[in-house]
């Protein structure tokens, strides 16, 4: 059974569903578990909702064309645990192609995404939507605007409305996870080395990632290891952000870095009860990036590093253009313009900004004949959207 609670309409989502079926009849509404996706759909104006839990509705659905006929005049459908169904990929295929004038929203597992059926079978009949935890506009919809909190408790809903810091909360999301997600796709064996190796992700979130740091403490090979995150990541479990670079002799250019998809999973396997104001740049730091994806669709983002040790946050590199740099400071006294500096030196054109949760109005600083832009959170997407 789902847990039941008060649907929410979440503004920003709801727009963009509306945009993209414009585009496609079929939407695929992908995210980590208990990110919201049930609600959101069943929030939509219009919608006749179906869910394949039900073995009876998955037996109406074996007859796909039969069921999108017997269903057609309802204008808009959402199929929520699509994966459980013997071919979903068929279901959907045979919408878009035969049925273009019924709108579709499917949900499903993480991994359903990932197997090359479902990329294959529906290239260009689709338009994916990746629902992120909660990004800034969810909490004014959920009305619970607390910054703090938001930090604290994570991104998914349940988690996020709970009263006390959800620990336990945390490790069961986790082992319903390797359960429901991983076991089925990835033929994974070993719970204990994968989860750990999860955890310590978690535990290390913003850290540069070297595969033989983790090999022994996981008890597994450091082969393994790196097909464990590319479980990871191919599961919006983490976010892999590669070392932005153009070869020269002064960069990184391999060692990735890598962030945990939600700042209440990192709070709880570093340890963090309560919140100490250090704690809090890292955690910015998280909901920038998820801010990004959440907002842009973005998942191709970088940082750049060099062998002295200067690091830019997040790059966003642009094909044909200038890459755009981006630090994240919780507060503008934070900042130190040293790297950005050393950065521009190499990559003289692009915009810089400097995202600061203290920041309320736009204003510009320069050094060294070098110039950003103090932003606040919703400035940096209104600008990233123009470039």
């Amino acid at each position: 059974m789902k847990q039941s609670f008060q649907i929410v309409l979440r503004s920003f989502w709801i727009q963009r569903i509306e945009s993209a079926w414009k585009r496609r009849s079929v939407i695929w509404l992908s995210g980590v578990r208990r990110a919201g996706k049930t609600l959101l759909t069943r929030s939509l104006p219009n919608i006749e909702y179906f869910d394949c839990e039900l073995p009876g509705l998955r037996r109406q659905m074996e007859d796909s064309e039969r069921f999108l006929k017997d269903h057609a005049k309802a204008g808009r459908l959402a199929i929520d645990e699509i994966h459980l169904l013997d071919n979903p990929s068929q279901l959907l295929k045979i919408a878009a192609d035969y049925f273009p004038q019924l709108k579709i929203i499917a949900t499903g597992s993480s991994t359903l995404a990932a197997t090359t059926k479902f990329r294959d079978t529906l290239t260009d009949r689709k338009e994916t939507i990746n629902l992120v935890p909660m990004i800034h506009q969810d909490l004014k919809d959920f009305g619970k605007t607390n910054l703090r909190n938001r930090l604290y408790h994570g991104g998914l809903p349940p988690f996020f409305l709970f009263d006390e810091f959800p620990a336990k909360g945390f490790e069961e999301w986790l082992s319903d996870y390797w359960a429901k997600d991983i076991q089925e796709l990835f033929r994974l064996q070993n719970r204990h080395s994968f989860l750990k190796f999860a955890g310590l992700m978690f535990a290390q979130s913003g850290g540069i990632f070297e595969a033989n740091r983790f090999a022994g403490p996981c008890g597994v090979s450091h082969v393994t290891i790196g097909n464990y995150l590319q479980v990871l990541e191919e599961t919006y479990i983490v976010q892999v952000l590669r070392p932005y670079n153009t070869r020269r002799s002064s960069e990184i250019i391999s060692a990735p870095k890598v962030y945990g998809f939600d700042t209440g999973f990192v709070c709880s396997y570093k340890g963090w009860s309560p919140l100490r104001p250090d704690d809090l740049g890292l955690l910015w730091e998280h909901f920038v990036l998820n801010e990004i994806q959440g907002n842009l669709q973005m998942r191709a983002l970088s940082y750049w590093r060099d062998k002295r040790g200067h690091e830019i946050d997040l790059i966003i590199p642009r094909h044909g253009k200038s890459p755009i740099a981006i630090e994240c400071k919780w507060s503008d006294r934070d900042f130190d313009p040293s790297n950005l500096i050393v950065f521009r030196r190499q990559y003289p054109k692009g915009a810089n900004f400097v995202v600061c949760e203290n920041v309320e109005k736009d204003y510009t600083g320069h050094k060294a004949d070098i110039e950003w832009r103090f932003v606040s959170l919703t400035s940096l997407i209104s600008n990233l959207t123009k470039s």
